[in-house]
């Protein structure tokens, strides 16, 4: 498997946390030296490990605060 690399530029929050200390957190993060993106996903405590997670560019996280605002509002 491919060794890859990631920096999370900015921790922006914290959306739950488990009895073991994992948290499901929403951070810009770089992968492999590319431009910083939405990510949001479970890390260890001090970012150790991680688990999968999702990753969006801008305009996709945009369109995903249009939705659940939307659904929010009903």
């Amino acid at each position: 498997m491919a060794e890859f690399k990631y920096e999370i530029v900015e921790e922006l929050g914290i959306l739950s946390e488990n009895t073991k200390g994992w948290r499901k957190e929403l951070n810009l993060v770089s992968w492999n030296e590319r431009p910083a993106k939405f990510d949001i996903r479970e890390w260890a405590p001090e970012h150790a490990r991680m688990n999968k997670g999702i990753t969006m560019t801008e305009e996709e996280a945009r369109v995903l605060y249009e939705i659940l605002k939307e659904e929010f509002e009903k």
